[in-house]
C-alpha cells in the first residue's frame, strides 16, 4: 500500500479508502490510485488485514459432496445470506473423504476465517470439535448441533414417512425400503419414517433391504435382485434412501420388462438432478437446501457477533414431496 500511495501521490489513508470505502474518494483521485494498483500488480493481503482489524470478512464452508446438487443448493443459500453481510464464502469439497474434511477444516482455521460451516460425513467430528475448542465458530449443516455447536437439518424421518404415505395412498401394499448402510443416521431416520407410515396403514407389508451404499451402482445391484424375483414376489412400491439408488435400480427393472409405475412405483430422496434426468422421472422427497444454507449462515453470523453469549441450537426444517411419473404415471 505504501508503494501504491507513493506512485499515486496520495496518503496511505486514501489508498485504504479506495480499497474499502471508494465512495468517500473523489473520482479523479480514485482513478489515480486504481491506475497505480494496476501498474504495480498490487493484491491486498486479506490475512494481514484480518490480523490488523481483529476480524475476517471470509467464511469457510466444507461440503461433503459437491456432486450432490443438494449441497450446491445449501452453498447457494449460504452465499446469499453472507452477501447481505458483505462476507465472502470459500468452498471446499471433502469428496466423501474424512481425511480431506479434516484437512479443509484445519486449513480454514490456519487462514483465520471468521467461522466455518460444515456439511460433514457421518463420522466423528473431532477436527470440528478441536477447532471449536480453540475458539473457531463452527455450524453444522445437514447434521444436528450439540451442546457446543449449532446445527441445521431436514426432518429425515418425516421425509421417509411422506414417501411411504404417498405410495400407500396410491393403493400400493407391498413396499420395499432400500438404502444403507443402516448405521448412517440419515438412512436410519428415513427408514424409521417408512416403517411408521406402514404401521399406521392396514394391510401393508414392508421389507427393508440394506445396501452397501446409496449410489447408482448400489441401486443397479438392487434392481437386478428385484428383477430376478418371480412377479408375485416383487414389491409394488420401492422407496429408496436416495435418488441415485432409485435411478440405478430402475435401469435393470425396466430392462427386465417391469413397468414403472404400473408394476412398481418408485420414490427417491434428495430431489436432485438424477430424479429429473431419469428416463422415467422419479418422484422424490426434497430437502430445503437453499433454506438450510441460509439458516446455517445466519446461525454462524450470530455466533460470530455474540461470541460466548450465543445460544447453540438445532433448527429442523420440513422436507417436501415432488410427485413425478415414477409413481403417478403420465407426464408427471
Amino acid at each position: 500500500m505504501t508503494d501504491v500511495a507513493r506512485l499515486a501521490g496520495v496518503s496511505l489513508g486514501t489508498v485504504s479508502n479506495v480499497l474499502n470505502t471508494p465512495n468517500l474518494v473523489a473520482a479523479g483521485t480514485r482513478e489515480r490510485v486504481e491506475r497505480a494498483i494496476e501498474e504495480l500488480g498490487f493484491v491486498r493481503n486479506r490475512t494481514a488485514r484480518s490480523l490488523a482489524m481483529g476480524r475476517a470478512d471470509t467464511v469457510g464452508f466444507v461440503i461433503v459432496d459437491l456432486a450432490n446438487s443438494l449441497f450446491l443448493d445449501i452453498a447457494r443459500g449460504a452465499e446469499e445470506a453472507f452477501d447481505t453481510k458483505h462476507k465472502r464464502l470459500l468452498l471446499a469439497n471433502s469428496d466423501v473423504d474424512l481425511a480431506k474434511q479434516t484437512g479443509h477444516i484445519e486449513l480454514f482455521e490456519e487462514t483465520q476465517v471468521a467461522g466455518i460451516l460444515l456439511a460433514p460425513l457421518d463420522a466423528p467430528l473431532e477436527a470440528a470439535q478441536q477447532a471449536r475448542g480453540r475458539g473457531m465458530p463452527v455450524v453444522q449443516v445437514n447434521w444436528p448441533g450439540s451442546g457446543d455447536a449449532c446445527g441445521v437439518v431436514a426432518d429425515e424421518e418425516l421425509g421417509g414417512y411422506l414417501a411411504a404415505k404417498h405410495v400407500i395412498a396410491l393403493g400400493r401394499r407391498r413396499l420395499v425400503f432400500a438404502g444403507g448402510p443402516f448405521s448412517l443416521s440419515a438412512v436410519a431416520a428415513r427408514r424409521r419414517g417408512v416403517l411408521r407410515a406402514c404401521e399406521e396403514s392396514r394391510g401393508v407389508e414392508i421389507e427393508t433391504i440394506e445396501t452397501p451404499r446409496i449410489t447408482v451402482r448400489g441401486g443397479h445391484s438392487l434392481g437386478v435382485m428385484l428383477a430376478e424375483r418371480p412377479p408375485h414376489e416383487r414389491p409394488d412400491a420401492l422407496v429408496c434412501a436416495s435418488d441415485a439408488l432409485a435411478f440405478g435400480a430402475m435401469q435393470p427393472l425396466l430392462a427386465a420388462g417391469v413397468s414403472v409405475p404400473e408394476d412398481l412405483a418408485v420414490v427417491g430422496f434428495d430431489n436432485n438432478r438424477m430424479s429429473t434426468d431419469s428416463p422415467v422421472r422419479i418422484t422424490s422427497v426434497g430437502q430445503p437446501g437453499l433454506e438450510m444454507g441460509r439458516v446455517g449462515a445466519e446461525l454462524l453470523m450470530e455466533e460470530i457477533a455474540l461470541g460466548d453469549r450465543h445460544e447453540h441450537r438445532t433448527i429442523v426444517l420440513p422436507p417436501s414431496l415432488h410427485e413425478r411419473a415414477s409413481t403417478i404415471g403420465g407426464r408427471g
